[in-house]
């Protein structure tokens, strides 16, 4: 049975006409008189009699209004209800994010997140592989510097750089000679680092002579003097002003760019739209003094 016909006839038998149902709902009178003779074809009966005065429900046309008019009050209620519901952030809201970028924030965000909106049931999952966000079930993911995805809508919400740093003393080598380099993961395989600092554009070559899977085990390491490290700003910013560590500095290369990325702008859940509205109060201006900032408070 086709539920917008009912509804239709339900509307024009609680109108007594045509003419008046039209006028409620601001539809032409002709469809709705189209839709009726719909619904009686579909039932093979006859729901209205119709008379130069108007209409007339038919005794099986007052049954059926009598049996369907509270389950369409109910339906429509019930879907006014889950509309309703829907502006206000509740449920569950999934969520995959790099590995760094989980250990040093996302404890934080979440936190502060689940004590705004505790309606919300957060799931975080830290991964660094370009997870399929609509196969997988992901609300929201976070990326680094994501390829171009047609699905997506995203946005930049922190922007981050590179920055070669090591423990004070170390000796800055001049000319090709490689400075011991505390590298991150065995697929880098970079001989050297273009910076920009103080004197200008210069190239330090590097020998690896530790490569760590994780950049805050390579922050560590530096730290001890072990070598020269490249590394994101936001992460060793409070090592530099404390002096614990020294910039050479910036590397000459594209930004760090974190994205915050969802399937659709249509239509986005309120969940959603409250972590990306949580996000920007973290990070209003999106540098990475102000994540340094963050992780260090």
């Amino acid at each position: 049975m086709d539920l917008l016909a009912l509804a239709d006839f339900n509307l024009v038998a609680r109108h007594g006409s045509f003419g008046e149902a039209a006028r409620a709902a601001e539809r032409p009178k002709a469809t709705l008189s189209r839709r009726v003779s719909e619904l009686e074809n579909g039932l093979r009966i006859r729901l209205f009699e119709r008379g130069p005065r108007g209409v007339r429900l038919t005794q099986e046309g007052h049954a059926l209004y009598e049996r369907t008019g509270a389950l369409l009050a109910e339906l429509s209620a019930s879907a006014a209800a889950i509309a309703s519901d829907s502006e206000q952030p509740r449920g569950r809201l999934r969520i995959s994010a790099p590995a760094l970028f989980s250990q040093i924030a996302m404890g934080k965000l979440v936190a502060s997140f689940a004590l705004k909106w505790p309606q919300i049931r957060m799931e975080v999952t830290t991964e660094d592989r370009p997870v399929d966000i609509i196969e997988e079930g992901y609300d929201l993911v976070i990326r680094v510097n994501p390829a171009p995805d047609e699905s997506l809508i995203g946005r930049i919400f922190l922007r981050d750089r590179l920055v070669v740093v090591a423990k004070p003393g170390l000796q800055r080598p001049a000319g090709r000679t490689p400075v011991a380099a505390v590298i991150r993961g065995a697929s880098d395989q970079a001989s050297f680092w273009d910076v920009a600092g103080p004197r200008g554009k210069t190239r330090i070559f590097v020998n690896p002579v530790a490569r760590l899977s994780s950049l805050l085990m390579v922050r560590d390491t530096v730290r001890l003097g072990v070598g020269a490290a490249c590394l994101p700003l936001s992460l060793v910013s409070r090592d530099i002003s404390s002096g614990t560590l020294e910039q050479w500095g910036e590397v000459d290369g594209p930004e760090i760019a974190l994205w915050a990325l969802y399937p659709s702008r249509r239509y986005l859940s309120a969940r959603v739209s409250a972590f990306l509205d949580h996000l920007k109060t973290a990070f209003p201006s999106g540098v990475s003094e102000e994540l340094a900032a963050f992780i260090g408070t």
